[in-house]
């Protein structure tokens, strides 16, 4: 922005912006993808799949490597040994999400997690058996706590709670939530919400959520998948109980990328708490014992349940890396500028076709608008498409545009705009 806070829709203007951008050298730590002339792409699509980090590759290669090289012995060799893999993410995965050493663990995938967590810690009672989930939630949530009910042989309809938007809204009301678990509190054995909801972009204030949850006895959990490496977390701080999150989307890991896991130290020093455990959650000091009794490691380690999956890993090294070099601080507050520009230029839209269902405040949203387009939504999806912007649909009429800081430019920003305007209606002056 202008020293006087406004906006300029020219393009001059976004290049200049870009020329300021602190972070614009980022960019070039990422493969952007091409179309055939080999110009890249505006790639908008890194809530569902991040672009790969140059450096991913030779970090893949050098574990296939040890494997051919080494075979068996490479689980202990002198650098990055295998048995250890996963403890390469113990101070940045914590850094990450606001958490201390040994609460987080790398491991599984997103809903392998939750169902790992939602076995210790949803323990349904006759009084409090109740879960709280939000409105909306990302299917796979549903799937795993509307499984979770029935196993304890609950009814689905009476022990799921679901805080829904207002009629005639889009978004959920803090208040709302609130107001749900100080009626329902002695009924709710777990809050578990998105951090971010992954259709919206809103970004629910975790930190209220878990403080009005402890309040009324409840556990708390988060699903982070749209949340980490998006927004600024503070998990431990916050006393969130748990939390789970994949690591393609903002974390740039790849395809079906390692998940990450949190578990509050308070939980991790209790070895007597419930689990499903495996092989690798014991204690390493007696792992190689092969002992029938399951004596688990502490801190969310001993939530682990196999051997760390090397290669899906191996790419996490690499964006991990870029995380800790620029801070979410810095992330974040170019976050804010791009979605600001982007608002800011689709609000010059004439006609009443298309509305950004997202919070206009930079405060409760991540690095994601959401369009809502009333009339030929995919006709608009096609146009983007055959200009070479790769955005994210949800149907029937919602496009996702998530501009992220790490790659993407404020004159990308104003390219897509000005498709968006010629489709949808015409830039007002």
């Amino acid at each position: 922005m202008t020293a006087g806070g406004q906006w300029s829709p020219e393009e001059s203007f976004a290049l200049q912006l870009d020329r300021d951008d602190r972070l614009a050298s980022c960019r070039t730590l990422f493969h952007i993808p091409t179309r055939a002339d080999g110009q890249p792409v505006v790639y908008f699509c890194g809530n569902s799949l991040g672009l790969a980090p140059r450096t991913a590759r030779a970090l893949v290669e050098a574990e296939v490597s040890a494997w051919e090289r080494l075979g068996v012995d490479a689980h202990f060799k002198d650098e990055t040994p295998w048995y250890s893999y996963h403890e390469l993410f113990r101070e940045s995965g914590a850094r990450l999400v606001g958490a201390l050493p040994g609460e987080v663990v790398m491991m599984n995938g997103l809903t392998v997690n939750l169902h790992l967590m939602l076995a210790t810690f949803y323990r349904p009672t006759p009084a409090r058996h109740r879960i709280l989930l939000e409105g909306g939630a990302f299917p796979s949530d549903g799937y795993a706590v509307r499984s979770h009910i029935g196993h304890h042989g609950l009814d689905p309809t009476r022990s799921l709670l679901v805080a829904r938007p207002r009629p005639g809204e889009d978004l959920i009301r803090l208040e709302d939530v609130e107001a749900l678990i100080e009626r329902h509190g002695r009924e709710i054995a777990l809050v578990l919400m998105s951090g971010v909801h992954y259709l919206t972009g809103q970004v629910f204030d975790m930190e209220r959520i878990a403080a009005v949850a402890r309040r009324h006895g409840c556990r708390v959990g988060f699903d982070l998948a749209h949340a980490v490496g998006n927004v600024p977390l503070r998990l431990h701080d916050w006393a969130v109980d748990l939390a789970v999150w994949c690591s393609y989307k903002y974390l740039n890991a790849g395809p079906g990328a390692v998940a990450g896991c949190f578990v509050h130290e308070r939980h991790g020093r209790n070895a007597a708490l419930p689990r499903l455990a495996g092989w690798w959650g014991t204690d390493p000091e007696s792992r190689f014992l092969m002992q029938p009794e399951f004596v688990p490691r502490e801190g969310a380690d001993g939530w682990q349940l196999s051997n760390p999956p090397i290669f899906s890993m191996a790419p996490l090294r690499a964006s991990l890396a870029i995380f800790d070099g620029v801070g979410m601080d810095a992330l974040r507050a170019k976050s804010v500028a791009l979605t600001g520009y982007l608002q800011y230029l689709i609000d010059r839209i004439s006609g009443e076709r298309i509305e950004t269902i997202t919070p206009r405040e930079s405060a409760a949203r991540g690095c994601q608008l959401s369009i809502r387009v009333r009339d030929r939504a995919r006709d608009v999806l096609k146009a983007l498409t055959s200009e070479d912007v790769v955005v994210d649909f949800r149907a029937p009429d919602v496009i996702r545009v998530a501009p992220v800081p790490l790659y993407n430019t404020f004159h990308e920003v104003w390219r897509f705009s000005g498709i968006l305007g010629r489709t949808c209606g015409t830039a007002t002056g």
